[in-house]
């Protein structure tokens, strides 16, 4: 029961106004916002379904931008690839010429030292850089200059020449998520585009009676391979084989050790477990593949093990050695023959980069299909209408203004009401 007294009017107005001043204030802070809620309270399922489409649209976003750069990346690495081609189809018109039996040997020479700057400039394209300041063709090893040129003497062209180019760079495993759950390939490592040959690991162990001694594994080009304790050559092999690494293993006949063949033209990378319960293993160690892990991001074979396939900066380098020479045989031959696998890599590498670039491009197009009826949904979930929400503001103004003037007739202020 409220107790009846004088000061139970001003209360009551007062308490009154209050109310039509939150609700005032409501009305702008949603017309400020564009939101119409301010509170989970206001619509707890319209809220729900907002934070979820707030946190979806968010995602669309990332994998937008995810598409983009990769997009980027592509483009970049796909010109770098083509000029690569072009120089590489330089060099196969000089050993085409030079393979004709019409030059004289000085004349090879002069071939010779221009396919040794053809050389040069190949290197230059794998170093390249992308808009983001990142190389290219280094893999995950995005800060680390994948190629290396040692320069020296060769005989019958002089010195400042190319020797020979290491590979510094790492496997192609950056990925970028462009949907939930959905993956593409970022990289493209120098150890796929820039080689010519499939490799081939001999080793000159013999594994007859090998054993694992304790459960570990081993990588091959990035793919962990387990294996168990009392793991046979065979079970190791088979292993091998069955996991999504591009490498085929078989046994060697003769010297019964393992033997490790690429399904492309790539550099095989392979090491021993370094971390983790498998960190004491030493397979392809102890079967004579490798005699340490990595050095310097390259393969550090076993002194034992018999390497084979080359680069395309090895074929290019053997086809000018060869012009040196005045060996036309070996030019009209081995020579263009290395030249074509090359070519044939490279081109293959080429239209996987451009596949990938046009799948990113169909994602993004797929996006920015997404993202506006997202953000529809989540307008038609939480945005307020400035049509209904100027004439609640309106209609809320002239009833507190009404109140006030209403209130001062009731209410008056004399000097009384200031000294009881």
């Amino acid at each position: 029961m409220r107790r009846i007294s004088t000061d139970m009017p001003n209360a009551d107005v007062q308490y009154y106004l209050r109310r039509q001043e939150e609700r005032l204030s409501g009305i702008q802070s949603q017309i400020a916002s564009e939101s119409r809620l301010r509170e989970l309270r206001d619509d707890p399922l319209a809220a729900a379904h907002a934070v979820r489409y707030e946190s979806y649209l968010a995602r669309l976003e990332r994998f937008e931008k995810n598409t983009l750069y990769a997009g980027d990346h592509y483009n970049a690495a796909f010109n770098y690839m083509n000029e690569a081609n072009s120089v590489l189809q330089r060099v196969r018109e000089l050993a085409v010429t030079g393979a004709n039996g019409t030059y004289s040997g000085e004349d090879l020479k002069l071939m010779g030292v221009e396919i040794n700057e053809l050389l040069k400039e190949l290197a230059a394209l794998s170093n390249k850089v992308g808009p983001d300041t990142r190389q290219l063709f280094a893999g995950d090893k995005v800060f680390t200059e994948p190629f290396r040129v040692v320069e020296g003497t060769v005989a019958g062209g002089g010195e400042n020449m190319v020797v020979r180019v290491e590979y510094r760079g790492a496997g192609a495993s950056r990925k970028t998520e462009i949907s939930d759950g959905t993956y593409l390939d970022l990289d493209i490592g120098g150890g796929e585009v820039f080689w010519a040959e499939k490799m081939q690991i001999f080793s000159g162990v013999d594994a007859t009676d090998y054993r694992v001694n304790a459960p570990g594994a081993f990588f091959l080009d990035g793919v962990r391979i387990d294996v168990s304790a009392g793991d046979t050559l065979p079970a190791i092999v088979a292993k091998i084989n069955d996991s999504p690494a591009p490498v085929k293993a078989y046994i060697d006949p003769e010297s019964r050790g393992l033997v490790l063949e690429g399904t492309s033209a790539h550099l095989i990378r392979a090491e021993d477990s370094v971390e983790g319960p498998a960190a004491g293993t030493a397979v392809l160690r102890d079967l004579g593949v490798i005699r340490g892990n990595m050095e310097n991001n390259a393969p550090n074979w076993d002194s034992s093990a018999r390497v084979a396939g080359g680069s395309m900066f090895d074929m290019v380098i053997r086809l000018r050695d060869a012009l040196f020479r005045g060996d036309q045989e070996f030019i009209g031959s081995q020579g263009i023959a290395g030249i074509d696998l090359a070519l044939d890599n490279l081109g293959s590498r080429i239209a996987e980069v451009g596949s990938r670039q046009e799948r990113a491009e169909m994602a993004w197009v797929r996006l920015n299909q997404e993202i506006p009826d997202v953000t529809a949904s989540l307008a038609r979930e939480s945005s307020v209408s400035m049509t209904d929400a100027a004439t609640d503001l309106k209609m809320t103004q002239f009833a507190h203004q009404a109140s006030l003037q209403t209130a001062a007739r009731i209410l008056p202020q004399t000097l009384l009401d200031f000294l009881r």
